[in-house]
């Protein structure tokens, strides 16, 4: 389930924004201001973030620019939200960093439409949800995993981890990182939880000859990786 950070000082729009994510099988976190979205940000990591630009106390362009030198947060993709139409503010916006840029008044329908659109982009899908490397695919619209043409069954939280470690090939991640941003809900206590998964989704992956994508980097972590594998 995709989460989403609205950072948004109008009840009402987040009110009719967590009504339209929800029916479209998404996760939202709000936040009515900046400094309340890097409170957030410290303990979640969004999957996108829709960031209002006119805010109290510090605008949404602030919080931008700060995303995009982070280490952790600039891979994070940002759809701006403003009442400015002028042309030469939505350049702005782009310039800093926005994957897209929607105006108000918007429609529900087109919000998560565009929300899709950039989801597919930042995970590298294509245009029918797919992301693969070398034999192994995966479908984000259908949640089919498939292994040299061969469909995988796998568990939720399988499922997950492997869409993350598909969507961020050839980088290592500690177990700590792999809490943070597959486990989300903080609902595996330990790290000690993360190798289990990895053992599960290999199991599944080995009758294929798949399970060698998945690499264990002595004292790192994890990461998925083509390299010694053959298509």
């Amino acid at each position: 389930m995709p989460v989403i950070l609205l950072v948004e000082d109008e009840a009402p729009i987040r009110d009719m924004v967590r009504f339209a994510l929800s029916r479209s099988g998404m996760e939202m976190l709000d936040a009515e201001d900046v400094s309340h979205a890097e409170r957030i940000l410290d303990s979640r990591r969004p999957d996108l973030i829709l960031l209002d630009w006119m805010l109290p106390e510090e605008n949404g362009i602030e919080l931008l620019r700060r995303l995009r030198k982070h280490p952790d947060r600039k891979d994070i993709p940002v759809i701006m939200l403003t009442a400015m139409a002028d042309e030469d503010q939505k350049i702005r916006g782009l310039e800093v960093g926005a994957d897209d840029y929607i105006t108000k008044p918007f429609s529900p329908p087109e919000l998560v439409a565009r929300i899709k659109a950039v989801l597919r982009r930042a995970v590298g899908a294509d245009s029918s949800g797919c992301i693969s490397i070398g034999s192994l695919s995966l479908n984000t619209v259908t949640h089919e995993v498939r292994c040299r043409d061969n469909p995988v069954e796998l568990g939720p939280t399988e499922y997950r981890l492997l869409e993350f470690l598909l969507s961020h090939p050839n980088r290592v991640y500690s177990r700590t990182q792999l809490l943070d941003y597959v486990w989300a809900d903080n609902s595996a206590p330990v790290e000690r939880t993360v190798d289990v998964s990895i053992r599960r989704l290999r199991k599944a992956l080995e009758p294929m000859g798949c399970d060698s994508l998945i690499k264990t980097v002595r004292g790192a972590g994890y990461s998925l990786s083509r390299k010694n594998h053959g298509a």
